[in-house]
């Protein structure tokens, strides 16, 4: 009797300490995304406490529309410009890895963009890419690269690889980190034996680093492409989606249609298009990242 009555309140011990946790997991995350799925089929206007059923209009709109489907475009720069991120802050890492004299000064130059807000930033490079005013083209001028001035923010073709540039500058320093942690968790006794057997730098980067970076590479290329398909800081506080819509992305486009035209319904669907591509990509990504690293 006494142990039944011990594993009894031991249950109940479990039971009240995961009750909670399950309740407001239950109630904050699965209840609003079964909500959102529901809400992606209606007209919802969020107003009103009837909706009417659409089925699939919602999701032929963003895919038959341009004006939806089509920004996706405009965050291609993103993706290309976090990848060249990752290339660079596996670089940083190596040379930072290595006995070079004050490399832990380095290290904290890198680092400190990332934990500067994200809105500071904006504003911060809001007066670097300034056309008549800001320090880039004042640089170039200086230089005598005044052919290279420019409207960084309001040339439709430029302005998005100028908000992925700023991307690029605040997070290359943490992905180096990730990278310089991952690094240092390599036994030295392995790049030993590569030196021993004649192998050069770029052999032994090749062939036994970034083999041994695979699962830190697929992580930080999760965040990357996960990251470039939902920008949303850098247009909305530096273009506000322009010129003329050339920086608008789908999750801009998304609160968009939410709160200006209402459209709710429209708006939930586009959250589970966006949901849905980016399992695909980073599926797609993991695949690419793990044939490579069983090579």
């Amino acid at each position: 009797m006494g142990s039944i009555s011990y594993n009894a309140q031991r249950k109940l011990i479990l039971i009240g300490f995961l009750a909670i946790p399950l309740l407001l997991l239950g109630l904050l995350t699965y209840y609003p995304a079964v909500k959102l799925v529901y809400l992606s089929f209606t007209d919802w206007d969020g107003i009103s406490s009837e909706s009417m059923w659409l089925g699939f209009e919602n999701y032929k709109e963003i895919f038959t529309n341009p004006d939806l489907f089509g920004v996706f475009l405009h965050q291609i720069p993103y993706a290309l410009i976090g990848i060249i991120q990752n290339i660079v802050a596996i670089l940083f890492a190596v040379i930072l890895n290595s006995r070079l004299k004050g490399r832990n000064f380095f290290r904290v130059l890198l680092f400190l963009p990332f934990i500067m807000n994200a809105v500071a930033v904006a504003f911060m490079f809001q007066y670097v890419l300034d056309t008549t005013n800001g320090s880039l083209n004042g640089l170039l001028g200086a230089l005598g690269l005044s052919s290279l001035q420019q409207s960084w923010l309001g040339n439709a073709s430029l302005v998005n690889y100028s908000l992925a540039s700023i991307g690029f500058w605040r997070f290359m320093g943490y992905n180096m980190v990730i990278y310089l942690a991952a690094l240092q968790a390599i036994p030295g006794d392995m790049y030993e034996a590569a030196r021993i057997d004649g192998a050069g730098r770029f052999q032994t980067l090749w062939y036994m680093t970034l083999p041994n970076l695979t699962k830190i590479i697929q992580l930080n290329m999760f965040l990357t492409i996960s990251g470039a398909l939902a920008v949303f800081d850098l247009p909305f506080v530096l273009t506000k989606g322009g010129p003329a819509g050339a920086s608008e992305t789908f999750l801009l486009k998304t609160i968009e249609t939410a709160f200006q035209f209402n459209n709710f319904g429209l708006a939930s669907a586009m959250s589970v298009v966006l949901l849905l591509l980016t399992i695909v990509v980073l599926g797609i990504q993991n695949a690419v990242i793990n044939r490579r690293g069983g090579e």
